[in-house]
């Protein structure tokens, strides 16, 4: 039995190298950290860094520099950012940064991260 291959051209191998790295990006949010439970135990994250997805709500951006909200289904987190502005309203975001723990007032836990690896989807 004959088995026939075709070459492929340069342009489709790096397509498919693309779109592998691509994938390899979104499974680099794996080990992600449910905001509800940064927010329970502050204290135990703080200074650390951490990894959380979701949606962004609120987002503000100036100059390269922003902060945006993100909001997955447990709680919601601010993410400070000191370049590449903030994402979009509504956008799928993977974030990797340090965690800081500001205060913890009755029920609220005020805290954020910041950024250092964005990855959007």
């Amino acid at each position: 039995m004959t088995t026939w291959t075709t070459a492929r051209p340069a342009g489709a191998r790096i397509a498919i190298a693309v779109l592998g790295l691509s994938l390899i990006g979104l499974a680099g949010c794996q080990g992600t950290i449910p905001i509800g439970k940064l927010l329970d135990d502050p204290s135990h994250y703080d200074h650390q860094t951490v990894r959380i997805r979701g949606t962004v709500g609120r987002s503000v951006g100036v100059l390269g520099y922003g902060a945006y909200q993100v909001n997955d289904g447990t709680g919601t987190l601010t993410v400070v950012t000191k370049e590449g502005g903030a994402p979009r309203e509504g956008a799928s975001v993977g974030v990797e940064g340090e965690f800081r723990s500001a205060f913890t007032l009755g029920t609220e836990s005020v805290a954020v991260v910041i950024e250092k690896e964005r990855m959007t989807r």
